[in-house]
């Protein structure tokens, strides 16, 4: 299970009144899951305690806007030029001007330019949270993982499974590497449990590592034992194109419908019996939680963080990725045990409220500020 930091009794941003200033950094401000956690760092921070800021070394978008409602500043580096090295130095700038205490990058790329410009502008703590299933696949993205490791107080790893992998991508930093789950606003998610008809659910990025050709290979199958039968697809992506002529070559243009990019999810879920995913890799699934905060029981496959999220037979059931007839069988398994469907709604979203609650989440990262600040202070 992931670590739990324990709170200091003393120290900065406890008991001396002082604020410990945090710098968020990330590649982007845009539309993704990650945006989406940063919003709830800004929500739901400890304001007697923090002070935050957000830097996106990239393009910003509506997460940075509901930043900025939520009162913290927001800091766009898109249009810097001189390269690199520029960037490094105008990120030690910031951190200087604006009296940084902790920089907390978000994925390799931010890693790479955040903390080596927070180490030469002599910020006390500096850590780094990975997002997906390890640093990355590219050797740049590897090695870029491994210099900035070096010079970082922490890494942390969405899941158990993000957590090994990264420290079989850096063995000298294994000793910092350190699971905590991603969580998710549970309030958000009225609890409904599953409706009474054979409707699922599948929400993501319409991209190739969510492996949605394997998902509608397995409707085909589905819908021809049970014809009543339908999925929604929520998201939007550059293969859309190519699923929706996947989708009419496999006659499924009664059973499958794309909804693409929408706000009220929450109310989609609520509308369904199941949630489906067909992903070859993730880390922590936000969607899946989501869906089990509402009720739903969850049929997906056996990788990244996934094992961590769904117990079988009890909140729903896992398969090997690409292999459609299984994820076919799955699926058809659980349309013929109705009697099942409330139960395992009710357990999915115990398990989301007592492991993957974002106060939780943000609770422990913030305990985490505390300690390292407090040993940082100790050295001096």
């Amino acid at each position: 299970m992931p670590t739990t930091h324990s709170t200091p009794t003393a120290g900065p941003g406890t008991t001396d009144g002082t604020k410990i200033r945090i710098c968020h950094v990330s590649m982007c401000l845009s539309t993704g899951g990650l945006e989406r956690l940063l919003v709830e760092f800004a929500r739901r921070r400890n304001r007697s305690q923090f002070e935050t800021i957000f830097v996106a070394l990239d393009q910003i978008g509506q997460p940075a806007a509901e930043i900025e409602a939520l009162g913290c500043k927001v800091i766009s580096l898109k249009d810097q030029s001189g390269g690199r090295f520029a960037k490094w130095a105008g990120l030690r700038r910031l951190f200087l001007d604006h009296g940084i205490d902790v920089v907390h990058s978000h994925n390799t790329y931010a890693h790479f330019y955040a903390t080596p410009a927070a180490r030469a502008a002599g910020i006390p703590v500096a850590i780094n949270t990975q997002h997906g299933r390890g640093c990355g696949h590219h050797w740049k993205q590897r090695l870029h993982f491994l210099l900035a490791n070096r010079l970082a107080d922490r890494v942390l790893a969405v899941s158990e499974d993000s957590a090994r992998i990264c420290r079989g991508q850096d063995r000298l930093s294994q000793r910092k590497i350190e699971p905590l789950w991603n969580g998710i606003d549970v309030n958000r998610f009225a609890y409904s449990g599953p409706v009474d008809e054979p409707h699922a659910i599948s929400v993501a990025r319409l991209s190739p590592e969510k492996d949605f050709p394997t998902l509608l290979k397995a409707t085909r199958i589905v819908a021809d034992r049970h014809p009543d039968f339908r999925l929604t697809l929520v998201g939007d992506g550059k293969e859309r194109d190519s699923l929706e002529q996947l989708a009419a070559e496999l006659n499924l243009g009664g059973t499958v419908t794309f909804l693409g990019e929408r706000s009220d999810i929450p109310e989609l879920l609520a509308k369904s019996a199941m949630f489906v995913s067909s992903s070859s890799t993730e880390g922590i699934s936000l969607t899946l939680l989501e869906a089990m905060a509402v009720g739903l029981p969850i049929i997906t496959t056996s990788v990244g963080g996934n094992p961590e999220i769904v117990t079988p037979d009890v909140t729903g059931y896992l398969v090997p990725p690409a292999e459609p007839e299984q994820l076919a069988g799955a699926i058809c398994g659980h349309l013929e045990r109705r009697d099942t469907w409330k139960s395992m709604g009710t357990v999915a979203r115990h398990q989301v409220e007592q492991k993957f609650h974002i106060d939780r989440m943000i609770r422990e990262y913030e305990s985490l500020y505390r300690s390292l600040m407090s040993e940082s202070w100790g050295k001096v």
